[in-house]
């Protein structure tokens, strides 16, 4: 039954992306309208009619379980991984390999998103080749729906068209592309000058040539991401980059306030909103446990079920005597009659 059931989850991921009317047209089963798979053929449908999507990222299987309960469009596997998971400086260290772990993990764990999984540094920018080779391995190994990749250079266009030729769904990304610092010169906002922020656009609009489906914006002046959306015919997905796209995304650990280590805050972008304060919540939970085990109060006795008759102690304990173990014995008797008072072990226990 188990597996049964676990094939069909797979079978509802690997199937998320074909259109809600298809040339298979047998009986299907009755969903609530708020269950049904986004698709890309979903998003066009929401940026015709003027509705925001909602992107956020996820890296593991928890971070899905809430992304697809509280209903959002697009769960991103960001290469930000690298920075909030991993605790480096960059996106730069993290592999495709690492990468198809998260992706995996997100895919158990989120039904409902459109899965986008991001092409880390490195594994794209040779060849369309080896593009289309990186895209394939994380529809198939990595169980997403699509890929992001970042950039607007000729051979980051060329990579995209032939992973959209290859049947393959592409977001493109422009503005602060994170893999680039190195030519950025670091974490820099775009668009701040007319050269600039034409090239945002213009760059914006090769992807959408080359067949992306959608575009993130990130770090952009919001009248220049303005431009870019009225300018293109595909959603813009915005990060810092002002209210005027077709959507918005953040990173799940830095909406969630989650973390208060000065390494995150080091990498906590200006532009996030804390929508919560988990980490305060999280510390206080670790703080909590911490002095209740100190204390002896944790675990009391309706935190230890697993019980034992009073005739196998006696039973357990002679055992106990006859192996040389006199002291287990003891130890084992005073469990008993402490559980059968207060649950409370004594100070020198």
């Amino acid at each position: 039954m188990a597996t049964r059931q676990a094939f069909r989850h797979l079978a509802r991921r690997m199937l998320s992306n074909v259109p809600e009317s298809t040339v298979y047209g047998g009986p299907r089963p009755q969903e609530a309208a708020g269950a049904r798979r986004v698709t890309v053929t979903t998003l066009r449908g929401k940026h015709r009619r003027g509705e925001p999507i909602t992107v956020v990222t996820a890296y593991d299987y928890p971070s899905a379980v809430h992304v697809d309960s509280a209903g959002i469009d697009v769960c991103l596997v960001g290469d930000s991984a690298a920075m909030v998971v991993h605790g480096h400086d960059t996106t730069l260290p993290i592999s495709l390999d690492v990468m198809l772990e998260h992706c995996r993990a997100v895919a158990r764990g989120a039904s409902r998103p459109l899965l986008v999984g991001d092409l880390p540094f490195g594994c794209y920018e040779s060849s369309s080749t080896q593009a289309v080779d990186s895209a394939v391995r994380v529809l198939k190994e990595g169980g997403m729906d699509a890929i992001k990749l970042e950039g607007g250079a000729p051979s980051r266009i060329s990579a995209a068209k032939a992973i959209v030729e290859a049947g393959i769904a592409v977001m493109g990304h422009v503005g602060l592309t994170p893999q680039a610092i190195s030519v950025l010169g670091g974490f820099r906002p775009q668009g701040k000058t007319v050269d600039s922020a034409i090239k945002v656009v213009e760059t914006a609009l090769a992807l959408q040539e080359a067949g992306c489906f959608s575009v993130v914006l990130e770090c952009v002046p919001a009248p220049v991401a303005a431009a870019a959306t009225s300018a293109l015919k595909i959603p813009t997905i915005g990060i810092g980059a002002g209210p005027f796209c077709s959507g918005q995304v953040l990173v799940y650990h830095d909406l969630l306030g989650m973390m208060q280590h000065p390494h995150h805050a080091k990498v906590t972008p200006k532009f996030c909103k804390q929508f919560g304060n988990v980490g305060s919540v999280i510390n206080k939970a670790l703080s909590d446990y911490k002095q209740e085990v100190e204390a002896r109060s944790f675990p009391g006795p309706s935190h230890s079920p697993y019980k034992i008759t009073a005739t196998d102690v006696d039973g357990f304990a002679n055992a106990l005597q006859k192996m040389g173990l006199g002291e287990a014995a003891e130890a084992a008797a005073a469990a008993t009659e402490n559980s059968e008072n207060d649950g409370k072990p004594s100070e020198n226990s």
